[in-house]
C-alpha cells in the first residue's frame, strides 16, 4: 500500500537541500524519498557537509552502531550543536531513539557506558519496544498533520511498518503526539492478532523536530517526508 505523491507534492521540496546522515541504515531509501518530492539529497557523513543544510534526516538502522560511528567520525557534536540549533530534523526508528533526550533502556559497551544520543526531543524511548526483528509487524494509523493529503473522503490513514522499532514512553511539554498504535488496532504479524497493553506513541513532533518508530521511507508512504518538508518550509 503505497501513497504517492502529487504533481504538486513533487515539487513541495524544490530548492531544498536536505541531508540524510550516512553512516549506516537505509539511508539510500530516505535520499530517494526526499529526491522524489523535488529537494536536493545530500548524504552526510563528516561534519563540513552540515553546511548549508535545509533539513536533515537520521534514517533507521542500529542506534548503537550510528552513535559510535557518529563519533569516530567527528560528527556526533556538531549533529547535536545543530539539532539543538534549530537546524529542521527527522528520525525513524533508530533516528527517533538517536532525537531522544533519554533512552529508558540504553545499550553499553565493554566498559559499561551507555550509548549516547543527539538529543533535542524531550522524550524518553524504549528501544526494540515491539520485539526484536521476527516480531516486525504492519498496521494503518492515524496521523495527525497530513490535512494537505485530504480527499473526498477524507485523510487516508499512514501504512506503518515497524521493524525492531523503539516506542515513547515519556514526552515533555511542547511535545505534539500525531500517531499512536492503540490497543485494539489489527496489526499484520505471525505472533499476535493485537497488540496487548496500553496506546503505544509512534510518532510525534516538537518544534523543528519530527520522529517516527517505524519506517516510511520503506513502504512508498510519501507524506511523512512531505510533512517534514513542509516543516522546514513553515507551512506545518
Amino acid at each position: 500500500m503505497t501513497n504517492p505523491l502529487s504533481a504538486a507534492s513533487a515539487r513541495v521540496g524544490a530548492g531544498l537541500r536536505i541531508g540524510v546522515l550516512a553512516l549506516q541504515g537505509d539511508f539510500r531509501e530516505h535520499l530517494r524519498a526526499v529526491e522524489a518530492a523535488g529537494a536536493a539529497g545530500v548524504g552526510i557523513r563528516r561534519p563540513a557537509e552540515l553546511a548549508g543544510l535545509d533539513g536533515l534526516i537520521i534514517p533507521g538502522g542500529e542506534s548503537t552502531a550510528i552513535d559510535k560511528l557518529a563519533r569516530a567520525f567527528d560528527l556526533a557534536g556538531p549533529l547535536t550543536e545543530s539539532i539543538r540549533g534549530g537546524l529542521p530534523t527527522y528520525g525513524s526508528c533508530a533516528g527517533m531513539i538517536l532525537l531522544a533526550d533519554q533512552i529508558a533502556d540504553p545499550a553499553t559497551d565493554l566498559s559499561g557506558k551507555p550509548q549516547q544520543t543527539f538529543g533535542g526531543l524531550d522524550i524518553t524511548v524504549r528501544r526494540n519496544a515491539f520485539g526484536r526483528q521476527r516480531e516486525s509487524f504492519e498496521t494503518d494509523l492515524d496521523f495527525k498533520g497530513l490535512d494537505f493529503s485530504a480527499t473526498a473522503s477524507g485523510v487516508a490513514p499512514v501504512h506503518a511498518v515497524f521493524i525492531r522499532g523503539p516506542w515513547v514512553e515519556r514526552v515533555g511539554p511542547g511535545v505534539e503526539i500525531l500517531a499512536q498504535v492503540e490497543p485494539a488496532d489489527p496489526v499484520h504479524a505471525s505472533h499476535a492478532a493485537s497488540l496487548p497493553g496500553t496506546a503505544r506513541i509512534v510518532a510525534l513532533r516538537s518544534g523543528h523536530l519530527l520522529a517516527t518508530s517505524f519506517h516510511p521511507e520503506v513502504t512508498g508512504e510519501k507524506r511523512v517526508h512531505e510533512l517534514f518538508i513542509r516543516m522546514i518550509r513553515g507551512e506545518a
